[in-house]
């Protein structure tokens, strides 16, 4: 009976290690824990980057990058969150990476062809911001996108100083969407009148998935806007956001 109990809690134990470790290896898998301190220790709540700070610690955000790459084989396997999480982040990170590599400068277009270098690469993809964005994170039909992907701008939405995580992404991206409407740096809301990003006018088919523009504006705004609303757009600052 004692060999029995013994046997019993080894084999118990195996089990829950064997558990354990598989789970510990599936939240390595999107585990964005050392990008959300980079995010805490270098990014203001309101969005402003500390590029000369990431640049002295450059070998922490490389880390990180490489982390990515080494678990996107595994994002077949990985839930729709998952997928949306684990490329929000990356784009953001990569365009960190992408300035600090020119750093100084005034503005992301003081970079040639900056969301075309082929910098990273994913597998056995060389991959550019333009490929994420537009063949990877719009194809996934989550409009949301736009305001938590980061082109290092004043007019852009602000950089989330946490990291998105599968979990929380629903109410991150609310969140995102949210802040970025009621801010009047880049919005100007009103029942009858709108100053826009220029984000409406890019991605405007984005925003029409599921109805108008303004059906997607009312969804996110306190503000109830009118159908006939006038429409008009901000000039938009390329100027660093730090």
């Amino acid at each position: 009976m004692k060999y029995l109990l013994v046997l019993s809690i080894v084999v118990s134990t195996i089990l829950n290690l064997s558990i354990s470790n598989d789970n510990s290896i599936f939240n390595d898998l999107f585990n964005h824990s050392k990008w959300n301190e980079l995010l805490k220790d270098y990014v203001s709540n309101n969005g402003q980057v500390d590029y000369n700070s990431f640049k002295s610690n450059k070998a922490e955000l490389q880390a990180y990058i490489e982390a990515l790459k080494d678990h996107y084989p595994n994002l077949v396997n990985a839930s729709r969150n998952e997928k949306l999480a684990y490329w929000i982040n990356a784009y953001n990170a990569l365009t960190i990476d992408l300035i600090i590599r020119n750093y100084p400068l005034k503005s992301i277009k003081d970079i040639k062809n900056p969301w075309n270098q082929r910098l990273w690469k994913f597998g056995d993809q060389w991959l550019t911001l333009n490929d994420i964005e537009h063949n990877i994170l719009r194809k996934m039909d989550e409009p949301r996108i736009h305001f938590v992907i980061v082109c290092a701008s004043e007019s852009c939405p602000k950089l989330q100083n946490t990291a998105f995580t599968a979990d929380n992404l629903e109410e991150q991206l609310t969140k995102a969407t949210k802040e970025f409407l009621a801010d009047e740096t880049k919005n100007d809301i009103s029942e009858n009148d709108l100053k826009l990003s220029k984000i409406f006018k890019w991605f405007k088919k984005d925003f029409e998935q599921d109805g108008s523009l303004i059906d997607f504006l009312n969804r996110y705004t306190d503000i109830t806007i009118s159908d006939n609303a006038k429409k008009s757009f901000k000039d938009y600052s390329w100027e660093l956001n730090d």
